[in-house]
């Protein structure tokens, strides 16, 4: 008789939030409860999601501050309960326009690098998501790129070789949250972001990291050939079966943009809006209804 299988999942920890910023107190319960509770997005409804080595293949973490994370020793934890661990880490120049809640440039690179040196480089991909250009109060035209090269070389320093990108998407509600702040966020035509995209491809090429669009089907299409920007997976699968071993599902998750161009893995979210509501105050949030 031939056993059966059964596929273990990657838990992505979260789009909705930032949990490990944020709700490390929660997520650390629910490790040794051996399941997160967690409600829909939509229905509201209660869900009981297994959180444990055998049901879970990969954790997959998503912060713009792995400073309090590091700091509780939350990797070490994990991994001696047998967890295998992967980190999608936003670093973005400083602008406390933008990003109110976010700790300074040189905190975060520190974070990046000790990161890097803990749970290996492979096992972390640098974001420098969302580019965002916008206007202030007297018209005069602003972007967050003035850290792009210095950033860089702090991931270039720490090994890493993946860089994810995209452009802000301009929600009603991002529109309104960035007005209220006296700012008007502008989406740049398409030959515009391709110059932006071929300048940055140009500085990572020099330092040995790929560049990867999230998202961004028309700017792909737009772009020369030859350049080795490919479209994102954040939900890396087969990179994480390399890095930890198969048994889990390599399916293109349904639940995310597909058509525009999101080529991540098959995953479960366990953050909640509504539980878990991010105050770190970015005005491009997406998740952040306030």
């Amino acid at each position: 008789m031939t056993a059966i299988t059964t596929k273990r999942r990657i838990l992505s920890v979260s789009r909705r939030s930032d949990i490990p910023a944020h709700y490390l107190d929660w997520f650390m319960a629910s490790v040794e409860r051996g399941e997160a509770l967690v409600d829909h997005p939509y229905t509201h409804a209660p869900q009981s999601i297994p959180l444990t080595p055998e049901t879970v293949h990969t954790l997959v973490f998503w912060t713009k501050d792995i400073g309090p994370f590091l700091k509780r020793g939350c990797d070490r934890i994990l991994e001696k309960k047998g967890f295998h661990l992967y980190f999608n880490l936003t670093v973005n120049s400083d602008s406390p326009i933008l990003e109110p809640g976010i700790p300074p440039l040189t905190e975060r690179l520190d974070a990046l690098g000790e990161l890097c040196q803990r749970v290996g480089p492979r096992a972390v991909t640098w974001r420098f998501d969302p580019i965002c250009h916008f206007r202030d109060a007297n018209g005069q035209p602003h972007d967050n790129l003035h850290d792009f090269t210095r950033i860089a070389q702090g991931a270039c320093d720490a090994k890493i070789h993946r860089c994810i990108t995209s452009f802000v998407d301009l929600y009603p509600k991002v529109v309104r949250r960035s007005r209220a702040a006296g700012i008007e966020l502008t989406d740049p035509s398409i030959h515009e972001k391709v110059a932006v995209v071929l300048r940055l491809n140009r500085e990572l090429q020099r330092l040995g990291i790929d560049l990867f669009t999230c998202c961004e089907n028309e700017l792909h299409a737009a772009l020369p050939f030859g350049t080795g920007i490919t479209p994102a997976a954040c939900i890396p699968g087969p990179l994480l079966a390399d890095l930890y071993g198969g048994g889990l599902s390599l399916a293109r998750d349904a639940g995310q943009r597909r058509s525009a161009g999101c080529q991540c893995t098959q995953s479960r979210d366990i953050g909640s809006y509504t539980l878990h509501p991010c105050p770190s105050g970015c005005l491009y949030c997406y998740a952040n209804k306030g």
